[in-house]
């Protein structure tokens, strides 16, 4: 694999050691997946802002970063934790917070990264041009690939900033248009009459996922049957609650350029029977303590319907109290919402208005909030993760405008959390028995090694962000085949991480304070997980023969072996020897 000039020069520290640890990074991920080449990126988004997504973790690391080096392209970031303005209403209880929040924001602009705090990079107001992106935002990476023309890979916050310093990305993914088929069809026979109602659809999408439908680059459905009119707001709600689960593109007949389908895609049908279910299961129990709207941020169609709610009951004399109504949304839409009057609107009734942040990466105080309910399944999603780990109930903007000035629409207590399994954690895995040697790849970038330990094992992808305890390492996700276990020290095998960009943080975070893992091999190339173990040569290996998720056993006592490029995996007891 050749190197452009520009990149050789980094690799060999000739613009600072910060480029050189990107370079490194890039390709380390390029030899990785297989890449033959780089491409130039047009523009970089990058996650990992708020305290507590990025942690001490990423904290650690923009502080090892400081000193040399900016980023190479028009790069912008992601959503903060607070308002900076809207500290007394937010009334966050964690110590040294704002002090924390923009340390961080510090750090990135000091590597000239744009501070536009928010998570919709999509959303403001500048065409998406023809070419390649490397974002890190979940739902961003989803809304760009199914609705614009601008192509990028779900990155992580670490290889979107080894991009944004570098200028290059490798050549793989969705890049390649052979990688964007449709994996999964999906038959629409409801009416759609609500925002919340994508967001159901999307999330609902990703639940049908099994472990055992082997989606390399994640669930890519083709929908059908949808309307002939689709709202941008819309589309960003169906976009980021499917991006829950990893999907980085979806299809929409009538919509979205049309795609040969093979025959060979699992088939789902969504009916109004699913789309009730789920209001039914999402729908608030008991005293809810704030409603919060904007997640992602709202755009101007989100803010509008809101106000348009709000002011239905302001003209009946009503409004809201205690600040019970949180809207989440942009500096640059809150300038367009200003300039129409819904913000007057919104905040005459006594809405809190936030920029620059996001429910889910909000610290809320828990003296005060105990249920929340929001019209989104991202939101929900993430909230009731371990991240915040606060009750959530989903409901359309017109029901949460209504909780918001009637604080005794529901009584009884706030609900308690009750964590289910979900039909996405079961597990294929058998116990195996026989001898069993499997070879794969390493990293370049990394030295020869052995290593002998324990293998913790799943064929179920781990999601770092909100389900892996940051400060035990502890796995936290009810029904996960690992829920409960510990990844300090093992061996750590699993298919590839899902859910947030954020994840190589809270990995690396692990690493820091000898929380992490031994070494780990995943299945399948995984942005989320490589960059963290470049970086801090954490032992990583893929590609491998046989798929070790399988071949292993969890408990098994195995030896890790890298020569050159080559990584050999022999099991030397197995469990219950």
């Amino acid at each position: 694999m050749e190197l452009p000039e520009s990149l050789s020069s980094m690799l060999a520290g000739d613009q600072g050691p910060t480029r050189q640890k990107a370079a490194r990074l890039v390709i380390d991920l390029a030899k990785t997946a297989g890449a033959t080449e780089f491409v130039e990126v047009e523009t970089s988004h990058v996650s990992g802002v708020s305290v507590i997504t990025g942690g001490h973790g990423l904290r650690r690391f923009l502080s090892d970063l400081a000193g040399d080096g900016e980023v190479a392209i028009p790069t912008t970031l992601n959503s903060a934790g607070c308002d900076k303005t809207k500290m007394e209403e937010m009334d966050i209880d964690y110590p040294d917070f704002l002090e924390q929040q923009f340390e961080i924001i510090h750090a990135y602009e000091q590597l000239g990264i744009d501070a536009t705090l928010s998570c919709t990079p999509y959303d403001r107001g500048i065409e998406a041009s023809n070419g390649i992106a490397s974002w890190a935002e979940s739902n961003a990476v989803a809304f760009s690939n199914t609705w614009t023309d601008l192509i990028t890979n779900r990155e992580s916050g670490l290889s979107a900033l080894a991009t944004a310093l570098t200028g290059y990305a490798p050549k793989w993914g969705l890049h390649l248009e052979s990688n964007r088929k449709p994996n999964i069809i999906v038959d629409i026979q409801c009416e759609m009459m609500h925002l919340s109602d994508w967001s159901i659809l999307g999330d609902w999408i990703g639940k049908q996922v099994r472990p055992d439908w082997d989606f390399t680059y994640g669930p890519m459905p083709y929908l059908t049957g949808l309307p002939d009119y689709i709202s941008f707001a819309s589309k960003k709600a169906l976009t980021a609650a499917a991006a829950n689960y990893g999907c980085a593109q979806l299809w929409v007949e009538g919509h979205t350029n049309e795609v040969e389908l093979t025959g060979e895609e699992h088939k789902l049908v969504f009916t109004d029977s699913d789309l009730q279910s789920r209001y039914s299961d999402l729908k608030p129990n008991g005293r809810v303590d704030l409603i919060v709207i904007g997640c992602p941020q709202a755009s101007l169609e989100e803010i509008r319907i809101t106000a348009s709610a709000v002011r239905s009951h302001c003209e009946m004399g009503a409004t809201i109290p205690d600040n019970r109504l949180w809207l989440f949304t942009s500096s640059h839409n809150y300038d367009l919402a200003e300039a129409d009057g819904s913000i007057g609107i919104l905040e005459e009734a006594g809405a809190v208005i936030l920029r620059d942040t996001c429910p889910e990466v909000t610290p809320y105080n828990r003296k005060k909030y105990n249920h929340l309910l929001t019209n989104s399944l991202k939101a929900e999603h993430y909230l009731t993760s371990g991240l915040n780990r606060i009750p959530t109930s989903v409901a359309t903007i017109q029901d949460c405008v209504n909780h918001a000035f009637q604080p005794g629409l529901l009584n009884g207590p706030a609900p308690i959390i009750e964590a289910k399994s979900q039909p996405q954690h079961q597990s294929g895995k058998k116990m195996q028995s026989e001898e069993c040697t499997i070879n794969g790849h390493g990293l370049d970038s990394q030295e020869d090694y052995i290593i002998e330990g324990t293998a913790m094992v799943t064929d179920v992808p781990i999601t770092y962000l909100g389900y892996v305890n940051r400060d035990t390492g502890v796995i936290e996700e009810t029904g996960h085949p690992l829920d409960g276990r510990d990844i300090q020290d093992k061996i750590l095998i699993y298919p590839k991480g899902s859910g947030s960009t954020v994840a190589p943080y809270v990995l690396m975070g692990l690493v820091y304070t000898g929380k992490g893992p031994k070494a780990i091999v995943t299945r399948d190339i995984c942005s989320l997980t490589l960059p963290a173990c470049s970086l801090l040569n954490v032992p990583y290996s893929h590609g491998f023969d046989s798929d070790p998720c399988i071949q292993i056993n969890d408990g098994d006592w195995i030896r890790l072996a890298k020569k050159g490029a080559e990584v050999q995996i022999d099991v030397l007891q197995r469990v219950g020897e």
